[in-house]
């Protein structure tokens, strides 16, 4: 019949997978044939219905992970043999560690040419699968199936979105990079459902943003910048502290402590002056959005 030669046709165009996240994704149109969306707002379908001067390009996250593991379908099932686990019973427990990586990409203007006037910074956002891993059966620890070998290459890093913004400009990156947050966030929380080698298997995903450089972690965290008198991402330092002893600092900050931060800094409860409250928020001077690890 004509519809089953459809389906039959679309699944054979490169980069359509057809995928269902058990439970649904809360805030994620259902919709799976998503194609390059708009980074500043929703989805589109085509990128021709895209005005030219929008500033961000994107994958939609889920999407991008799904085609990134249809990728991997040869080696995700090569190491299920080497690893002589029956592939007929292995459908779930599969767990996915990925990488987060996104730094500025400098000038990128047209220096001569008749291109269109685009601001001169760049910035992208990627992701590596590091390691895929499965459970067989419910006592067994889990077994690693893949480990990407060369995890800092340019050819294991996938880009999801590029975007003409300045790395240090916070309230234009959390805008773009709020939603790619909260898909995130709601695929902590569901299961991939995907067909590989055959079988609709079930896949989980754990992030790890470790791909940030200090310049990055401070702009997503809401730090002040690099001549800050606070000179550490991960603790309360001053500069003074730190050249005094270089041994005794430990990791004391977490995103939800530079939340509360922030809203002191915002709302300064104590009435205090701006010396007094710069003290008491150690150098965390706007929301921070996106969660980074150490």
């Amino acid at each position: 019949p004509l519809h089953t030669l459809r389906s039959a046709e679309k699944e054979l165009l490169p980069g359509f997978h057809q995928f269902e996240w058990q439970p649904a994704l809360k805030n994620v149109s259902s919709s799976w044939n998503v194609g390059i969306i708009d980074g500043l707002s929703g989805w589109m379908s085509f990128v021709d219905d895209v005005p030219a001067e929008t500033i961000a390009r994107r994958f939609r996250y889920d999407v991008a992970l799904v085609s990134a593991l249809k990728d991997l379908e040869e080696d995700i099932m090569e190491g299920l043999r080497e690893r002589g686990l029956d592939d007929s019973t292995c459908t779930s427990g599969f767990t996915v560690v990925v990488k987060e990586s996104c730094d500025g990409m400098g000038d990128v203007s047209e220096k001569h040419g008749c291109g269109p006037a685009v601001p001169e910074k760049a910035v992208r956002f990627s992701f590596t699968i590091m390691s895929i891993s499965v459970r067989a059966d419910c006592e067994g620890d889990a077994v690693t199936i893949f480990q990407e070998q060369k995890p800092n290459s340019e050819l294991s890093c996938r880009p999801m979105c590029l975007t003409f913004v300045d790395e240090s400009d916070h309230e234009t990156l959390t805008a773009i990079l709020g939603p790619v947050v909260a898909e995130r966030k709601a695929m902590l929380d569901s299961r991939l459902i995907l067909s590989v080698g055959g079988l609709l298997r079930s896949f989980r995903f754990f992030f790890r943003g470790t791909g940030y450089d200090e310049k990055m972690v401070r702009e997503m965290e809401g730090l002040e910048a690099s001549g800050s008198t606070y000179v550490c991402t991960l603790c309360d330092s001053t500069r003074a502290e730190a050249s005094e002893n270089m041994v005794l600092h430990s990791i004391t900050r977490s995103h939800g402590e530079n939340l509360e931060r922030y809203e002191i800094w915002r709302t300064n409860p104590f009435s205090e002056s701006a010396e007094e409250l710069r003290d008491r928020v150690k150098g965390v001077s706007a929301k921070p959005f996106m969660e980074t690890q150490p």
